[in-house]
C-alpha cells in the first residue's frame, strides 16, 4: 500500500512538473530580443525591465538570452528600418516590440497613426515570415495622468495595437492598462511620479511592473510571476545579452 501510495505521489509529481513548464511560453535557451526605444535601451541595466524578465524566467527554470534593441529616442519608422540589423539578424525566437511613446510625443516630427499603423504592421510581418514570434507591448503613459492630451492621443495608438494583436495572433502585455491600473490603486492622494522618473521614462518600480507585465503575457501563472518578483531583490547573476 505504502509503494502504491509513493508511486502515486510521485507519478502526480512528474505529470505536474511539464503541465507547470508548458505553460510558460519561452522555453529553455530560446533568445527574446527586445525591440524599442529609450525605455527598452534603459531596460537592458541591471534593475531594467529587460534584465527583470529573463532573471523571472531564471527563476522559473528557464535560461532565456536576451537581444537588447532599444535605441533612445527612436519610433515607429526607425525601428522598421533596423529591424533586420538589430533584431531578425540575431535570429531570435521572440520579439517583444514596445513603439509609440516617440511617435506621439514628438508632436510635429511624431509618427501620425495611419504611418504608425503601416509601419507596425510590416515590423510584426517582417518579423512573423523570419520565424519570429512577437508579443506587442502597449506603449506606456505619457505623463502619468491619463486625461493629458498625449494619453489621448496615445490611446488611439494602443487601441491598434490591441487589435494587431489579436488579428495577428500575437502576445500582448497590454502595459498601458497595467500602468493606469496601478496609478488609479495608488489613489489621489498619491506625490510625484509612481512608477516613472520625468512621467515617461521608468524608475524601478516602473520596470518591475514592465517586467511582470511581459512575464504575465509569456504565460506566467500568479505563482510563477511571485517567485520571479522575489528573485529581483536577490543579487544579480551574470546575464548574457
Amino acid at each position: 500500500m505504502v509503494a502504491t501510495l509513493t508511486s502515486a505521489v510521485l507519478l502526480t509529481t512528474l505529470v505536474n512538473r511539464p503541465i507547470e513548464a508548458a505553460s510558460i511560453a519561452v522555453k529553455e535557451g530560446q533568445k527574446i530580443g527586445f525591440m524599442g526605444d529609450s525605455i527598452t535601451q534603459a531596460g537592458a541595466e541591471p534593475q531594467g525591465y529587460v534584465t527583470l524578465v529573463i532573471r523571472g524566467l531564471e527563476a522559473n527554470g528557464i535560461q532565456a538570452t536576451a537581444v537588447p534593441a532599444g535605441i533612445s529616442g527612436h519610433k515607429s519608422n526607425q525601428m522598421l528600418e533596423r529591424l533586420d540589423r538589430d533584431v531578425l539578424s540575431k535570429k531570435p525566437d521572440w520579439m517583444t516590440l514596445s513603439c509609440g511613446v516617440n511617435d506621439v510625443w514628438h508632436g510635429a516630427n511624431g509618427i501620425p497613426l495611419d504611418a504608425y499603423k503601416k509601419n507596425i504592421t510590416e515590423i510584426v510581418e517582417k518579423s512573423q515570415a523570419a520565424g519570429v514570434k512577437v508579443m506587442i507591448l502597449t506603449s506606456t503613459m505619457i505623463g502619468e495622468d491619463a486625461p493629458n492630451s498625449n494619453n489621448q492621443k496615445l490611446a488611439t495608438y494602443n487601441d491598434f495595437l490591441r487589435d494587431l494583436a489579436k488579428k495577428k495572433k500575437c502576445r500582448l502585455a497590454d502595459l498601458n492598462a497595467d500602468m493606469q491600473a496601478a496609478i488609479t490603486k495608488a489613489g489621489p492622494d498619491h506625490k510625484g511620479n509612481l512608477l516613472t522618473s520625468d512621467g515617461v521614462h521608468m524608475n524601478p518600480g516602473g520596470n518591475r511592473m514592465m517586467a511582470t507585465g511581459v512575464l504575465k503575457a509569456f504565460g506566467l501563472s500568479a505563482k510563477q510571476l511571485k517567485k520571479a518578483q522575489d528573485s529581483w531583490s536577490k543579487p544579480a547573476t551574470a546575464t548574457a545579452h
